[in-house]
C-alpha cells in the first residue's frame, strides 16, 4: 500500500520511522528515514526563519497510521513518515492566512528546497500546517546528498 504521494506506508515500523530531533527546538519528529534529514532540514529552517516552533505546545507531528482527513480510501502521505505538520495550532486545517503575506515566499522556498510541497498551496482544502515529500525516493536520496555536500 502506498499513502497519497506514492511512498509505501508503514506498518508496524517497517519502513524505518523514527524519532528524529529539530535541532534547536527541543522537538522531535517522528518519519521515514529515507526523507528524514529532508523534513528535518525543512523544520530547522521554519523555526529559523519562519516562525518558532514551539517545543512546549505538543502540535507538531510526522507519522500517523491514518487515512487522508475526510477520506476512507486514501492513505495519508503521514502514514508513509513523509510529511509534517508544524504550529498546528496557530495554522489549523482549512484555515487560509494564518502567516504573515511577507513570509509565504520564504514558506514556498523551504518547500521547493527540500523537495516537498506546502499544504497552503493546495487547490482545495488548505492546510498551512503541512508540507509533505513531493519526490520519489530516487529524487530524495539525490537531494539529500546534493543538500549535505552544500553543508560542508
Amino acid at each position: 500500500m502506498k499513502s497519497q504521494n506514492g511512498w509505501p506506508i508503514s506498518q508496524n515500523h517497517d519502513i524505518g520511522i523514527k524519532s528524529f530531533e529539530v535541532a534547536g527546538t527541543g522537538i522531535t519528529l517522528r518519519c521515514a528515514e529515507a526523507v528524514a534529514p529532508l523534513l528535518v532540514g525543512l523544520a530547522k529552517e521554519f523555526h529559523k526563519y519562519i516562525e518558532v516552533i514551539d517545543g512546549g505546545q505538543p502540535d507538531d507531528w510526522g507519522y500517523a497510521h491514518r487515512m487522508i482527513r475526510g477520506d476512507e480510501k486514501v492513505w495519508s502521505n503521514h502514514a508513509s513518515g513523509t510529511a509534517i505538520d508544524l504550529n498546528a495550532s496557530l495554522h489549523p486545517l482549512g484555515k487560509v492566512g494564518t502567516f504573515d503575506a511577507k513570509k509565504v515566499p520564504m514558506i514556498r522556498a523551504l518547500a521547493k528546497k527540500y523537495g516537498c510541497i506546502w499544504g497552503g498551496d493546495y487547490k482545495n482544502r488548505k492546510d498551512e500546517m503541512h508540507f509533505e515529500i513531493a519526490i520519489d525516493a530516487t529524487k530524495a536520496a539525490a537531494l539529500i546528498e546534493k543538500l549535505n555536500g552544500a553543508h560542508k
